[in-house]
């Protein structure tokens, strides 16, 4: 939805992306908050979580090295410190909107998929599933950046409402509540879907993968350009960026097909 053309970038032709600070300072995050459930309630507390924060550091690099790259050599390690920092910033943030002590997760990083009745297989990997005792369903996922401002908030939504209607339609139940953690802000966003909410969802989503198929079959993945753009490692082929898209790797129709 944001651009098609870095869909068939990275779906495609899988071009390879530098690594962003930012995005692995979320993934460590991420990580620390999900083991930090593995300790008994009283033992979830901040500085429990940030000792957590080297050793699962540790790990990434060890899964990917690369990530070294990411702070220069010259700096004595300055930059990592820094950086390790910010993450433990975002950690104790997270204490001031959350209490894990009363939290029981009844999943993390919660790997689910279905198949709607059309044939579209959805997947995906939720934060933190709760489910409170009279069985209601809370959907939590952590965002390490700063809440959106109040037009862009739909935007945000849409991935919590993609994970309830994957929810609603494998257990057959609407999820209460779906809550976004801005940890970079300090914001906490909530959203209780109702059924028309998921089937609206469900035709966009068929929408969006017809023009994914089409796009597919004719190789016209057209650029959007945005204010991300600035971020997007593959300025250096796009047309908006007087760039040439690698040749398409997928066979395409003879001129002729489909003509009536």
């Amino acid at each position: 939805m944001r651009c098609p053309l870095l869909y068939r970038f990275r779906v495609i032709d899988k071009l390879p992306e530098k690594p962003s600070a930012a995005a692995t300072r979320g993934t460590l995050v991420h990580a620390v908050l999900e083991r930090l459930f593995d300790h008994p309630a009283p033992e979830r507390t901040a500085p429990r979580a940030k000792a957590l924060i080297p050793g699962q550091w540790d790990r990434l690099v060890e899964s990917k090295p690369e990530l070294l790259e990411l702070f220069p050599e010259g700096d004595e390690g300055a930059g990592l410190t820094r950086w390790l920092g910010e993450a433990e910033a975002l950690v104790d943030r997270w204490f001031t909107l959350e209490d894990p002590t009363r939290l029981e997760p009844v999943e993390r990083e919660f790997f689910v998929e279905t198949e709607l009745e059309s044939g579209l297989r959805l997947r995906g990997i939720i934060d933190r599933v709760d489910v409170a005792p009279t069985g209601e369903v809370r959907i939590v996922d952590y965002k390490t950046g700063k809440a959106p401002r109040p037009e862009y908030a739909e935007g945000a939504l849409f991935q919590m409402k993609f994970y309830a209607l994957v929810v609603w339609r494998l257990k057959r139940v609407v999820p209460r509540r779906l809550q976004l953690v801005y940890l970079g802000s300090g914001d906490v966003v909530t959203y209780d879907p109702v059924i028309e909410d998921l089937e609206r969802m469900e035709r966009k989503l068929l929408a969006l993968w017809e023009a994914i198929r089409e796009a597919t079959e004719t190789g016209d993945w057209r650029p959007r350009q945005s204010k991300l753009c600035g971020w997007c490692d593959h300025q250096a082929v796009c047309p908006e960026f007087g760039g040439t898209p690698p040749v398409y790797p997928l066979a395409l129709p003879s001129a002729g097909r489909g003509e009536s």
